[in-house]
């Protein structure tokens, strides 16, 4: 007999013993049965529990609402709705906002956070001296605007997509044509491609917009994970796969992990092990796999006339009962249901699913990506575990922010680039991320009430400072060293690695590129190899690209410093960065200024001005060589991109 357990226990699935609950000093045992759902006879027994209003009570799986902005009578602070639902928890807790950061902290944080790459000089200096009223909404424009912000934000949606252009395991063979779906992402999100369409492409591009490149390449995302192909059983090779990307669509776009119901019934979430084979089903027609062939693109066979079936205990060599392609049931609704719309060529089975993801009645998706996007502004999500919207996930910071956020992004056309705005240009987002030098006693006080009280800044008393990603260190080195080759596109570049870790891999699977003016082109484009990661994103906490990564890892490492001091990139940027600047001026004061410029986008201060004198002497240029002084800044040079101010953003 299948039993249902209390409420409280928050458990479910078919394995599941009653368990006794002791409330205070009382044990009290609550079983209530339930009629099961058998399979047919002659096929394994499986018994799928029905879904009710209990199972849907969670404030993920509730219907998009309009929320109603509060309203703040006594307070002038707030540019936007954003800073009216922040303000309002804020008050709750007795906290204040902190005041305005500085011109220059704001357009390093927006050039870091939408391009990944710092501001020039120039831009700095353009930016601290505009006083106009618009010209934080303009810099915002010209960065949204930019190619670099494509490929900024293109990196995020990889990380998710479990992107690399081999198919990882002992061979991890080269995917030839990988890194054309990499470009597809960077394409997408300069053209800003609504976040709909975003994800009906990636889903679906091939059965809608039948004989489109373009579309076709975009499914690449569901075939974008690790493989096998010299499997010989290829029968575990596609249960495999088609597991993988199941669980992976569930993940990225629902926030679910619905992969956790591949061998039984979700033991928290109400996803049956029956909801997953059911969208698994829906890509089975669309994966054709070829023995020592990589993955590649989803292609339909059609008519599809082999039944699928669910796997008992997970295993492909038990076929279970059958089953035909469907969605979860907990997140669907009587407005939002699975409806295929079968034509002379097609399924349309992963049309319909695409439509079922992205329709406005669909609780999840506008909330997982909002939820996403904040996550990238403010170093963690109003929902802290971004891939998790289950009952096993954090609850929202901000709930009535993020759902008025949802509404407002659909509204919006599903346009990201509109919700970047939205973000940005909030006081919010603009505030101080430390106390000021200056700061009165009474600023301090309420500084340090902030620290207790919000001592993550989850709830936004204060800007919360975060450390630049692997990639944006090797390219903020590039860009100050001015060594950057801004050429978009193409397969992967492969810059010289130390040999010892070229004599860990077989042979060619790192040929250097030949053209050494490809070793400097932005980090997107380095090669994504699985089975090794590039050594500066390693030590910087690059995922593995063998799962979807919703969150990157901060850690703090001797390897990072050592790396960052060391390397041949390090030390061979810090030379090129002190050759430049000598051949700019020889003037000593000027070569100070200019270090500091390119590296911490400031002048130095007095204190920091003195060292630095004293470390490079005050000798002419008659006294010394020419070697000496360059040797003395190039070490200056490193000194900076060593310092922790050139790998946080404030």
């Amino acid at each position: 007999m299948q039993t249902r357990l209390n409420p409280l226990a928050r458990i479910r699935g078919t394995s599941v013993f009653p368990m006794l609950l002791f409330i205070g000093a009382v044990s009290t045992l609550v079983v209530t049965p339930l009629r099961p759902l058998a399979a047919s006879d002659g096929e394994a027994k499986y018994v799928e529990l029905p879904i009710d209003e209990y199972d849907r009570d969670h404030w993920s799986f509730q219907p998009l609402e309009k929320v109603d902005v509060p309203v703040h009578a006594d307070s002038q602070w707030g540019n936007n709705a954003i800073d009216d639902f922040v303000l309002s928890v804020l008050h709750r807790r007795d906290l204040r906002p902190q005041p305005e950061a500085s011109a220059t902290t704001l357009i390093r944080r927006l050039s870091f956070d939408l391009t990944g790459l710092p501001p020039t000089p120039e831009e700095i200096h353009d930016f601290v001296n505009d006083a106009h009223p618009a010209a934080y909404d303009r810099l915002v424009d010209r960065l949204l605007e930019s190619p670099r912000y494509g490929e900024r934000w293109a990196q995020h949606w990889l990380d998710l997509a479990r992107f690399a252009e081999t198919d990882g395991f002992e061979h991890d063979k080269l995917r030839p044509k990988a890194w054309t779906y990499r470009d597809w992402v960077i394409k997408a999100l300069n053209d800003d491609l609504p976040y709909d369409e975003f994800i009906r492409r990636q889903i679906a591009g091939d059965e809608m917009y039948p004989g489109d490149q373009s579309a076709a390449t975009a499914t690449r995302f569901c075939l974008s994970g690790p493989d096998m192909p010299d499997i010989n059983l290829s029968d575990e090779r596609l249960h495999t796969v088609l597991n993988e990307m199941a669980s992976t669509v569930g993940e990225v776009i629902l926030g679910l992990q619905v992969g956790c119901a591949q061998c039984h019934d979700h033991k928290y979430d109400a996803v049956s092990q029956a909801d997953f084979y059911r969208l698994r089903a829906v890509f089975e027609p669309a994966v054709q796999l070829k023995k020592n062939r990589s993955l590649s693109m989803l292609q339909e066979s059609f008519p599809y006339k082999q039944a699928s079936h669910l796997m008992l205990r997970g295993d492909f060599r038990s076929p279970g009962p059958k089953i035909q392609p469907g969605v979860i049931r907990v997140v669907s609704s009587k407005t939002n249901r699975y409806s295929p719309a079968p034509s002379e060529t097609s399924s349309g089975l992963r049309t319909a699913l695409a439509n079922w993801l992205v329709s406005p009645e669909n609780p999840l998706t506008a909330r997982v990506m909002v939820n996403r996007v904040w996550q990238h502004h403010f170093g963690v999500g109003i929902v802290k575990t971004p891939s998790e919207f289950g009952v096993m996930g954090a609850d929202p910071s901000h709930a009535e922010l993020l759902d008025w956020l949802s509404l407002e992004f659909i509204q919006q056309g599903w346009s990201l680039k509109s919700l970047h705005r939205l973000i940005v240009s909030s006081a919010a987002y603009r505030q101080r991320s430390r106390l000021s030098s200056d700061a009165s006693l009474v600023q301090k006080d309420k500084w340090q009430t902030a620290l207790k009280s919000d001592p993550d800044a989850r709830l936004l008393s204060r800007y919360p400072r975060w450390r630049l990603e692997g990639e944006a260190i090797r390219d903020a080195i590039l860009v100050a060293s001015g060594q950057v080759n801004f050429k978009p596109g193409g397969p992967g570049v492969r810059p010289p690695l130390p040999k010892e870790l070229v004599g860990t891999l077989l042979k060619n699977q790192w040929n250097v590129t030949k053209d050494s003016a490809e070793h400097n082109r932005r980090s997107i484009y380095v090669f994504a190899r699985r089975n090794l990661r590039y050594p500066i994103f390693e030590v910087f906490d690059r995922p593995s690209a063998n799962a979807s990564c919703s969150a990157r890892g901060a850690s703090t490492t001797a390897p990072q410093s050592l790396h960052l001091l060391n390397s041949q990139f390090s030390l061979r940027m810090s030379k090129l960065m002190a050759d430049a600047i000598m051949q700019g001026s020889s003037a000593r004061e000027h070569q100070i200024e200019e270090v500091f410029r390119r590296t911490l986008g400031r002048s130095p201060s007095a204190a920091e001005h003195q060292d630095v004198v004293e470390f490079l002497g005050n000798a002419s240029s008659d006294d010394e060589s020419e070697s000496s002084l360059r040797d003395r800044l190039s070490h200056l040079c490193l000194s900076l991109i060593n310092c922790s101010e050139f790998v946080v953003v404030d």
